[in-house]
């Protein structure tokens, strides 16, 4: 097992460092830069004041020498300064990245709880009205953009009705609140940003358990096992499940980066001051240093959860490990 954990660690590392140069090189060739980002802000700034700006971002140097210069710096843990107020990278990221991770650890355990359930029970009453229900729910799921859901929910939960608030993580003066108040107050900050953002994990996960589940309950071992008398619950939960977990575990892992991308869309929407908002203020302002940071964490964060994945996979599986010991 360790020696499995430790193999696939140090192929995160090759993986880390090409998902930097491609990230690096799109960024830089991609239209606009700093200096012209300030030149639309001060539209009668001098083409030497646009060229000293050039020299003090250093963009004046070719490409590759400053992709070098950046991973020296990752090296030794500086994600440089930022353009935009001068403050350093790696707190700004500091200051957001708990709150990226609270959202997307929440909106995955959401996914986890509510989607094998309702999985298993499709499954095991197919073509009932709930496995139809589930049906229009993943196509609804799938094919209706989450942000359109994010902006109807605003509407409807905060607008209209009242019931929860449609920005930012805390009310106005949540401070001076007792902390009682204070976690109610935040709870209500995340119910729709966390709702909407597992909407459509939610709907993909609960039609991949079913499909799991009924072709491992057609399996041999299944009439084996009923055959034998065990109780059904036995059956299912001992015998049934845990093989149908398999894809739905590598599933997991792959979700992971679409939750992380998603954040960038709704922490904008949702006014939440995490990663995505920075991320999308850094790249209005072309600022990339900022931007370079967030992707890194962004890919650490997926390399880590395509990791875990892997280690439950092969906790789940045990024919993995009988191989691994052959």
């Amino acid at each position: 097992m360790l020696s499995y954990i430790l193999k696939r660690f140090f192929l995160m590392i090759p993986i880390l460092f090409g998902i930097t140069l491609i990230c690096f090189i799109v960024i830089n060739l991609a239209p606009g830069s700093p200096a012209s980002f300030t030149e639309e802000l001060s539209p009668k700034a001098s083409p030497e004041a646009m060229e000293s700006l050039k020299k003090l971002y250093g963009l004046d140097k070719p490409l590759h020498e400053r992709y070098l210069n950046w991973l020296r710096m990752v090296i030794t843990l500086d994600l440089g300064k930022s353009f935009v107020d001068g403050r350093p990278v790696k707190e700004k990221i500091k200051e957001r990245l708990p709150i990226t991770v609270t959202l997307n650890l929440l909106s995955l355990l959401l996914i986890l709880v509510v989607s094998i359930p309702i999985g298993v029970f499709s499954a095991l009453k197919p073509g009932s009205v709930f496995d139809r229900v589930l049906t229009v729910f993943v196509f609804t799921g799938f094919s209706v953009p989450t942000f359109w859901i994010a902006l109807l929910a605003m509407i409807v939960f905060g607008v209209n009705l009242g019931w929860l608030p449609i920005s930012g993580i805390q009310s106005i003066g949540a401070e001076t609140m007792p902390f009682h108040e204070r976690v109610v107050d935040w709870i209500k900050h995340l119910i729709l940003p966390v709702t909407i953002m597992s909407f459509a994990g939610l709907a993909g996960m609960s039609r991949y358990t079913r499909s799991s589940m009924l072709e491992v309950l057609r399996q041999d071992f299944i009439r084996t096992a009923r055959a034998k008398g065990l109780p059904e619950r036995v059956v299912i939960v001992r015998h049934a499940l845990r093989n149908a977990l398999l894809p739905v575990v590598t599933l997991l892992g792959l979700a992971i980066p679409g939750l992380i991308g998603g954040s960038v869309i709704f922490e904008s929407i949702f006014s939440i001051p995490g990663m995505g908002q920075l991320f999308y203020s850094s790249a209005m302002a072309r600022d990339y240093p900022t931007i370079m940071g967030i992707l890194l964490f962004g890919a650490l964060l997926t390399l880590i959860g395509n990791l875990l994945a892997d280690i439950a996979y092969f906790v789940v599986d045990p024919r993995i490990r009988v191989k691994r010991d052959v």
